[in-house]
């Protein structure tokens, strides 16, 4: 299954970024193992309005994925439950899971009808550059759990 983090406005340099780079890097080096390629970076241009972004979002999204999009109103998923899920969506055929990041303003309402389910990292409200640090982290955790790496201790 490959994997993809859609974003609206793009990803810029930094220590932020850096660390995105190091995650994926480390994915990308176990990911095979389990069935699972990718983390693609797709981002959109910001501006315009919630409908354009969304817009752009809806053009960019891969045909047939399985769309997650962050919310913070969405379910919290332990890292167990995260990296179960990811491994139910695979062996069920799922052949492209898409993590999708908002713009500041959030989402249009025809991205919300279109890509209902949601995952939350947290209560909180994040950065955007952040938010992309801790779900391609996250992804990583999965990986490594799925793997049996020693990563996520228990």
């Amino acid at each position: 299954m490959r994997l993809s983090l859609l974003a609206v406005g793009p990803a810029k340099p930094g220590p932020e970024t850096d660390i995105i780079h190091d995650y994926t890097k480390r994915f990308r080096g176990m990911a095979g193992s389990i069935g699972l390629s990718g983390i693609d970076m797709i981002s959109v241009k910001s501006g315009g309005g919630l409908q354009r972004e969304g817009d752009r979002l809806l053009a960019k999204l891969p045909t047939g994925s399985r769309i997650l999009r962050l919310d913070e109103h969405g379910p919290s998923f332990t890292s167990i439950k995260f990296a179960e899920t990811i491994a139910k969506w695979r062996d069920e055929g799922d052949r492209s899971l898409v993590f999708m990041i908002g713009g500041a303003e959030g989402y249009s309402d025809a991205v919300k009808r279109a890509m209902p389910q949601t995952l939350a990292l947290g209560p909180q409200t994040w950065p955007h550059m952040l938010a992309r640090v801790m779900l391609v982290e996250q992804i990583y955790r999965a990986a490594s759990i799925l793997a049996g790496s020693p990563y996520h201790k228990v």
